[in-house]
């Protein structure tokens, strides 16, 4: 049995031998890291580990993946880690399984939910919140090939393989939305929180690209074909497919390799806009009827993020100019103040930017200099509350949202265990 405590004790004894160029960011560190493991993390008797996501009591697929992701980069010293995310895993296939539509989810069967939502089914009283997120369906899996990186292969089970069919198949479902039965409304909301067109969302035409309901942000798309998302599909394909090597699943290997080839020209022939110089770049989200939004999110995945996930090297060009324009005045949720620059989100107030994107600027380049500046600028962020928070103000640090926030906690931790490899590599 998966014995948290322990792994508790381990992780603080680890961390208290690291010492960063910073006194606060190291407290923040050592307390973040640990933070995740005592606070957030519940182990259930048939080995499912449910990762609460913070300050709200349910579970997210896409949060719990990158709350537990940096663990990974212990597992050398820790070998228990292994365990810790195999059984996250194990409750985010079984919460797949419940329900692929479903963003967030409850630790157990109590009818809790955010709103009480009009869906095409009633909503079950397991799900917390029933928004159709892409990304949502790619993190298990991104995550459970990263523990496979390690050596670990207990977690690839039939379990594993049946969640994989039932996520391609409604991927595939979703490229032709307009044949779905997915509905999504909520009254007495902003726009952002519910879908347009009697919960269809607004008007698309077929790309070969999956349509996601909503952004990593919770918030609706503006136009159906969300492109990070449709990026990171892609990268969890292929790490599917190099799963499959050695497994007979020749149907599902087809199936694979023809949704990528359909998302990669959708992409391509759809996702990309030239500016004035002629040089391209990535759009935010398309329409296939013509339609493009250029601007960037600080939820994970966003068109910053996309080294990170695997889609491109940090260097690639089309993703060098994205990023010079996500990270300017172009992207209509960057903003500058007197203390911070960066990007924020429509979920969030204007001019507050997060830390999340503040980190990921770090984890997206190579740059030494760079990523200790990030690390001090987030630790000083915290408001003397040795927690990262969501949003903060770019002229105010005492002005926040979310006094505790998991995802944003480890994605700093994340950019530290980044910045300790770089510096080992010297």
């Amino acid at each position: 049995m998966f014995d948290q405590e322990q792994l508790m004790i381990a992780i603080k004894e680890y961390v208290e031998n690291i010492n960063l160029f910073d006194k606060k960011a190291t407290n923040l560190f050592r307390h973040a890291i640990v933070d995740t493991i005592s606070n957030t993390v519940t182990v259930k008797e048939n080995g499912e580990i449910f990762v609460a996501t913070g300050d709200i009591p349910a579970m997210w697929l896409r949060d719990s993946t990158f709350q537990v992701l940096p663990y990974l980069e212990l597992v050398d010293d820790i070998p228990s880690i292994k365990q810790l995310i195999h059984g996250v895993i194990k409750q985010q296939l079984s919460f797949l399984l419940h329900d692929p539509y479903a963003n967030a989810f409850n630790i157990e069967e109590n009818d809790r939910h955010y709103s009480n939502d009009r869906s095409n089914i009633p909503i079950s009283s397991l799900v917390w919140e029933r928004k159709f997120e892409i990304d949502s369906l790619c993190a298990p899996f991104f995550l459970a090939y990263r523990l496979y990186q390690t050596g670990y292969q207990k977690h690839i089970n039939k379990d594993f393989w049946k969640s994989a069919e039932l996520v391609i198949d409604t991927f595939i479902t979703e490229q032709r939305h307009e044949q779905s039965e997915y509905r999504f409304q909520r009254s007495d909301c902003p726009s952002s929180d519910t879908l347009q067109n009697n919960g269809k969302g607004t008007p698309i035409y077929y790309t070969g690209m999956v349509w996601s309901g909503f952004r990593p942000s919770d918030d609706a798309c503006h136009y159906g074909y969300f492109i990070p998302g449709n990026c990171f599909i892609l990268v969890i394909l292929d790490q599917l497919l190099a799963l499959l090597i050695d497994n007979k699943q020749e149907k599902l290997k087809e199936k694979i390799i023809q949704l990528k080839s359909e998302i990669f020209e959708g992409i391509n022939r759809y996702g990309l806009i030239t500016d004035q110089s002629g040089s391209l770049y990535y759009a935010y989200e398309v329409d296939g009827l013509g339609n493009q939004l250029f601007m960037d999110d600080a939820n994970v995945p966003s068109l910053l993020s996309l080294p990170f996930l695997g889609y491109c090297k940090d260097n690639d060009p089309i993703y060098l100019n994205t990023r010079k324009k996500c990270l300017s005045e172009q992207n209509p949720y960057y903003y500058s103040g007197s203390y911070l620059t960066g990007i924020g989100s429509p979920h969030t107030p204007p001019q507050y930017v997060w830390p999340i994107s503040i980190a990921m600027e770090g984890l997206t380049t190579a740059d030494i200099a760079m990523i200790k500046e990030k690390i001090i600028k987030i630790a000083n962020t915290d408001d003397q509350t040795n927690q990262c928070h969501e949003g903060i103000d770019v002229n105010d640090p005492k002005n926040y949202t979310r006094e505790w926030f998991s995802w944003s906690n480890m994605t700093y931790c994340q950019l530290v265990f980044h910045y300790m490899k770089l510096i080992n590599k010297k």
